[in-house]
């Protein structure tokens, strides 16, 4: 029965048995709040695959636990012997660590005792909350209580900083701090040795340690880098952002992704358990901690002696510091501190410190009388100062980072994620096939030659996997195993080149780690035919990177030709196959593989059969025709005049761009550098010569702008004019004749008169707008301007514009060079009266099947084109009755212009042969111009060149001029 105490009338007080059994009830919300923490962090090691670990650290929670019951019955009659064997033990601990401690991490903070490991540390913490909760209660002045608490935390912490440990220095230090505001010493002593702390702090910079400062630029600076601080901060954030909701662990790529995490089981553990986990365990453990320093500070109003609440207040804060500082950690809210989130980060040491200290703290608890927190308590002078609100402050702080977690999640979640998987993917380019060029027929000029690289991922090819790989691409497995040598960490290794039919069996095989991939090599089915016009292909250089940004390293691309003008359209979109890799970058899985898209075709406006006969014309009359010099250099164009397609171009000496490769054939290359005739250049749009009499077509047009001469008019000529004290002299001796006439018969002394009287103002203005000096704009890289001098011009570059210098100009002679292509381009614009843009490209492949045109310029009509009319006659007239009469042969009217041009640059010392020709001239459908330096006069060399050409031409017009559908621009 139970006995009943009176406390006055009609009041009365519980019996003593009574309130022992209400005080000895265990507080189980505290005690499940620390179980939950350990059990996340076992699921968390579990879940990261550190099974030893784990086992080892439930060993230690379970040993923990024994502990914590057997201190919960511990009174606060013993609170002073066990703080001072927990104080003392540290510090001797502390102590050996110096003189025979363990390095981790760049701190000599463990001790080795047989198979376990201590951190003494820990049990300093413990030690200092015991020690200063009973100097700071003893009944002495606080000046003496100050001065002994400063002398009890100085020599722990002196110990823990020389470790270097600064994380727990600072720990200990803001406990120390803690302590003595809830020890109820004077604000001016709490202040006082804040003030010193703080105002030493820049001396103190000096002693730390040089990765501790980097820990602290890292954090300023937001630096990220593999090789600093930062990067465990962004690996923190990526693992806070990929867990999601529920987290990684099931997740197949979940366990590389965590191996990215540094310290992910000690330092970092909170945010490896939300990548784990997600935010339902992330929360979960931020619950539990608010919940187990919440409980932990309500103890300190149960206690029966100041001393014990005191220890239960320090307790909690000790609890609290960690868990925020260790949070904030992990949010990079601070820098880079080794400070575990209390019984989630592995670590038998703090584990068992940690429990026992809540038992011990719960021990105190029971033998107090019960007390609600919010409850004004009497003789509040004995209780620690403030308690309440640090709790509030401590559950405050956690929801706000919990909140910031969540935030981090949603606003930064994909380009973490995204980072995440790119840290862990390595990936090797597959290269894309070029697109095919073909003539306007379809007929390939340039084709893609099959051929198949063997890859394989050293680090996921076992022996058998290896000898059976060496069997299908016939190669000693001795070669495989050389190949994989010392090479794990490399994605792919070239293992062979093979055939189409070879490479198939080696994909069949289906073997882990091996990658047949499209290695194809550029074939120019022609070679020399078409060398300079379709150019070659190369590895990128600086130059191709400035002119297409973003080309990855090693890339193909066009180098020269119609490769290089077209090459975004043919290079196509390569492709990557990937493999995941750890930390270490060895290759751990394969991952996605994109196929290549290939180039699209290229269509061209080239006829292959014009193309053939021009070239073999060509290169007859650089072998030379009976009675004329033989030429060295030479170059020849067919061209539309409607819409300025070109429908063969002939340079020569030319050069096989298959010699190129890749790979190159270097003593092939060797000899065509060193060939004359510089056949790397085109000699059509590359190559500017003085183009003589074929430049007349241009002076009679500036008479017919600027009219001086009337064109009916008969002018003498003879066989020679003298202006001043020079005489120029005809080709031959003519007869007076009118404009007409003097085309037909390429008068000289006609043309000497016509730019006298002209003036160079008008010949060259003339020029300009038939082209003259300025590229044509067609669609092949490095096209020659030309020169068109004017007295100014000239004079700026050192040189003096005689008299001569004019008359002389209106022979296409002097300060004048053109390439055949602007030339083919102002007998053109003569002819029809507009200027129109040459060019080779006709369509391209726009989606399987179906091709889209090109888009060009509209011919620009000439303002003057309606002038033009006694020109064309002597264009006519050449043909009917004057130096181009060879083309009476073609079954249509013609219009032509011979010349012959003196050419410093000429080898033999020949003049250089020059012809012009359109056709019909009523309505004019193609247009044909050849040069051959050295070639002597232009009807018998260059006309040669042109006449068959235009035989085959009107020959086969329908088929020449013939395409495959495409559709408008």
């Amino acid at each position: 029965m139970l006995s009943v105490e009176r406390g006055g009338p009609g009041r009365s007080r519980p019996a003593t048995l009574q309130a022992a059994l209400t005080r000895a009830q265990p507080d189980v919300v505290a005690i499940a709040a620390a179980a939950t923490l350990a059990l996340l962090g076992l699921l968390n090691l579990d879940a990261l695959g550190e099974h030893a670990r784990a086992r080892h650290q439930a060993y230690v929670v379970v040993a923990g636990l024994v502990l914590l019951v057997g201190l919960s019955r511990f009174r606060s009659a013993g609170l002073r012997w066990c703080g001072r064997f927990c104080y003392l033990s540290s510090v001797a601990l502390l102590g050996a660590v110096e003189l025979a401690g363990m390095t981790a991490y760049g701190a000599q903070r463990w001790i080795g005792i047989g198979p376990l490991s201590l951190q003494p540390s820990e049990l300093a913490k413990l030690g200092l909350v015991l020690v200063l909760a009973d100097v700071l209660t003893v009944e002495r002045s606080w000046r003496w209580r100050f001065t002994v608490a400063l002398g009890v935390a100085a020599v722990p912490l002196g110990l823990v900083f020389l470790q270097p440990d600064l994380s727990t220095t600072l720990v200990l230090g803001s406990l120390t701090v803690a302590m003595l505001v809830l020890g109820r010493l004077p604000w001016r002593a709490v202040v006082t040795i804040v003030a010193v702390v703080g105002g030493s702090a820049p001396f103190v910079v000096h002693l730390l340690q040089p990765y501790q400062l980097e820990r602290i630029e890292a954090f300023l600076d937001r630096s990220n880098s593999a090789e600093g601080p930062g990067w465990s901060i962004l690996q923190a954030h990526i693992a806070i952002a990929s867990g999601g909701i529920t987290g990684q662990v099931h997740q197949p790529l979940g366990g590389l992704l965590a191996s990215y995490l540094p310290n992910r089981e000690t330092d970092l553990a909170y945010a490896s358990l939300v990548q784990q986990w997600g935010f339902v365990g992330g929360g979960l453990a931020v619950l539990a901690a608010a919940v187990l320093v919440w409980r932990v500070a309500l103890a300190s109003r149960h206690a029966r002696t100041p001393a014990g609440a005191l220890t239960a207040a320090g307790f909690a804060a000790l609890i609290g510091v960690e868990v925020v500082v260790s949070l904030a950690t992990n949010l990079g809210l601070v820098p880079t501190a080794g400070v575990p989130f209390p019984l989630l980060g592995y670590g038998g040491t703090t584990a068992a410190v940690h429990l026992a200290a809540l038992g011990l703290v719960l021990g105190l608890r029971n033998e107090g009388v019960r007390r609600e927190l919010w409850v004004p308590v009497g003789r509040r002078g004995r209780q620690p100062r403030l308690v309440r609100v640090a709790a509030v402050t401590v559950a405050s702080a956690l929801v706000g980072m919990a909140g910031f977690a969540w935030n981090l999640q949603q606003s930064q979640g994909a380009e973490l994620r995204a980072a995440g998987l790119d840290q862990m993917t390595r990936c090797v380019r597959m290269p894309a096939p070029r697109g095919v060029i073909t003539d306007r027929h379809g007929t390939p000029l340039a084709v893609n030659l099959p051929r198949y690289e063997v890859w394989m991922v050293p680090a996921l090819l076992d022996a058998a996997g290896r000898d059976r790989l060496a069997a299908l691409v016939a190669r000693p497995a001795s070669v495989v195993d050389r190949l994989v040598s010392g090479q794990r960490s490399s994605i792919a290794v070239k293992v062979a080149t093979l055939p189409p039919a070879a490479a198939h069996r080696v994909s069949r095989a289906d073997l882990t780690g091996v990658l047949v991939v499209p290695s194809p090599r550029r074939q120019y089915p022609y070679g020399p035919l078409l060398g300079p016009v379709l150019g070659w292909v190369g590895i990128a250089t600086s130059d191709d990177v400035r002119r297409w940004p973003g080309l990855p390293s090693g890339e193909t691309v066009g180098r020269a030709g119609l490769e290089q003008t077209y090459d975004p359209i043919l290079r196509g979109v390569n492709g990557k196959v990937c493999v995941y890799v750890d930390p270490a970058g060895v290759p751990v899985a394969m991952g996605p593989r994109t196929p290549p898209v290939a180039g699209a075709t290229l269509r061209l406006t080239l006829d292959l059969g014009l193309q053939r006969r021009l070239t073999a014309n060509l290169a007859a009359a650089l072998r030379g025709f009976p009675g004329e010099p033989r030429g060295d250099i030479g170059g020849a164009v067919v061209m539309r005049p409607g819409n300025g397609e070109v429908l063969a171009l002939a340079s020569l000496p030319s050069y096989d761009d298959n010699v190129f490769g890749p790979p190159v054939d270097q003593r092939a290359l060797s000899r065509l550098y060193d060939a004359p005739g510089h056949p790397m250049l085109d000699k059509v749009t590359q190559v500017g010569a003085p183009p003589g009499s074929t430049f007349k077509l241009v002076v009679a047009a500036a008479d017919m702008v600027h009219p001086v001469v009337p064109p009916d008019r008969v002018v003498p000529t003879g066989g020679s004019w003298t202006l001043g004290d020079h005489t120029f002299g005809n080709w031959m001796a003519l007869p007076p004749q009118d404009l007409v006439q003097a085309i037909a018969w390429s008068n000289d002394v006609y043309f000497y008169k016509l730019a006298w009287a002209l003036g160079p103002g008008p010949i060259i203005s003339t020029a300009r707008r038939l082209g003259v000096g300025a590229p044509t704009g067609i669609d092949l890289p490095g096209e020659s301007a030309g020169y068109l001098g004017t007295p100014a011009t000239v004079g700026e570059r050192g040189a003096t514009w005689y008299a001569g210098s004019t008359v002389i100009l209106g022979i296409g002679q002097g300060y004048l060079t053109t390439t055949p292509l602007q030339n083919a381009r102002w007998t053109s614009g003569v002819a029809t009266g507009s200027m129109v843009t040459p060019h080779l490209g006709l369509a391209f492949e726009s989606s399987p099947a179906t091709f889209t045109q090109l888009a060009w310029p509209h011919p620009r009509r000439l303002g003057f084109a309606h002038k033009l009319g006694p020109v064309r006659a002597g264009m006519a007239a050449a043909v009917t009755s004057g130096t181009a009469s060879i083309l009476r042969a073609l079954p249509v009217r013609a219009g032509a212009k011979t010349g012959s041009a003196e050419d410093p640059s000429s080898l033999n010392g020949a003049p250089d042969s020059w012809f012009s020709a359109v056709a019909p001239l009523a309505r004019p459908g193609v247009v044909a111009t050849s040069f051959v330096r050295g070639g002597g006069h232009g009807v018998s060399t260059s006309g040669h060149v042109v006449l068959p050409t235009l035989l085959y031409f009107f020959e086969n017009r329908a088929t020449v001029l013939a395409t495959l559908p495409a559709s408008a621009p």
